[in-house]
């Protein structure tokens, strides 16, 4: 155990795993700040991880494959936030909805485009990129700073976030649209506008989550890739309290729990335990941490609250 958590390659796998999730967190938080619980998070990560991948191999370079991705959930967020922000429509029933065309719509399209491919094509991927001089750093090096350049872009992505929610004005709006609208709307602010543009821009980055995964850590999109990471994000916004530094450590404890077990399956531990109990550790030990640090967290106080303009 103790030289599975010294090793470089151990902490070099928890990045990579933590990375879609740090995307897909960051939009699901945006989104619930502003007032909004997106369950179509499931959904956005498999159509932004077909939608990168197909136009990656329909000859687009790898950032416009990523800029598709987003533009992709950024789609199904306009479909979200219309539905359930001026129509009042239950944000899970409409979330569910959104999970469901989206993945088929996903599935659909990798039919009608590829009807007689057996296997899955493979595109060029991100490679890794190493920071000079940082990557030569014993142990820190090669876990920090050989990563591909996605994996830098989750860590920026949560660091832009906990910028704009806690330095701006725009930051501000959106918190006050997921706990106080009538004072947002007093101020001459759409509550409406504010609350569909966190769903289209948080749907987005959930899909940019999907799309690491065919675009960064795969090379081609195969059925059930994304594997309920969606869920895995909605519980991490609630363990992380709805703070995006939190929300990141929480990813990154998933994330070690999931690279622990695997490797815990090739110890000769792995020779006599079920490899199913193996599989079912990042989620026990999630489970246990959320429940701990749910019992602390302050949900916003509009969350999930239809807001008609000129109520009180």
């Amino acid at each position: 155990m103790i030289e599975i958590l010294i090793s470089a390659s151990f902490w070099a796998a928890v990045l990579r795993i933590a990375s879609p999730l740090i995307f897909a967190t960051m939009g699901e938080l945006i989104c619930e700040r502003a007032g909004v619980l997106n369950l179509g998070i499931e959904g956005i990560m498999v159509i932004g991880a077909f939608a990168g991948w197909m136009a990656v191999y329909l000859g687009l370079p790898l950032w416009g494959g990523v800029a598709v991705a987003f533009g992709a959930g950024a789609l199904f967020g306009l479909l979200h936030g219309v539905l359930v922000v001026p129509f009042g429509l239950s944000q899970h029933v409409v979330g569910l909805g959104v999970t469901m065309l989206a993945t088929a719509t996903a599935y659909f399209a990798y039919r009608l485009a590829l009807p007689q491919v057996t296997s899955p094509p493979k595109i060029t991927p991100f490679q890794a990129w190493e920071v000079p001089v940082l990557s030569d750093i014993p142990l820190l090096g090669p876990a920090l700073f050989a990563q591909t350049p996605l994996t830098y872009a989750a860590f920026a992505c949560a660091g832009l976030v906990a910028f704009v929610l806690y330095r701006t004005p725009l930051g501000l709006a959106l918190r006050a649209a997921g706990e106080n609208p009538a004072a947002l709307e007093a101020q001459g602010v759409s509550v409406t506008g504010v609350r569909i543009g966190a769903v289209m821009v948080g749907s987005g980055l959930m899909a940019v989550g999907g799309s690491f995964l065919t675009l960064s850590a795969f090379s081609s999109f195969f059925f059930e890739m994304v594997n309920g990471r969606g869920w895995i994000c909605i519980a991490l916004v609630v363990f992380g309290a709805w703070r995006p530094g939190k929300a990141v450590l929480g990813a990154l404890l998933f994330a070690g729990f999931d690279a622990l077990q695997i490797r815990l399956q090739q110890t000769p531990i792995g020779a006599v335990v079920p490899y199913q109990l193996f599989l079912m550790l990042p989620y026990v030990f999630s489970i246990l941490a959320l429940v701990a640090m749910s019992r602390r967290a302050q949900v916003p106080a509009a969350l999930m609250v239809p807001y008609t303009k000129g109520e009180r």
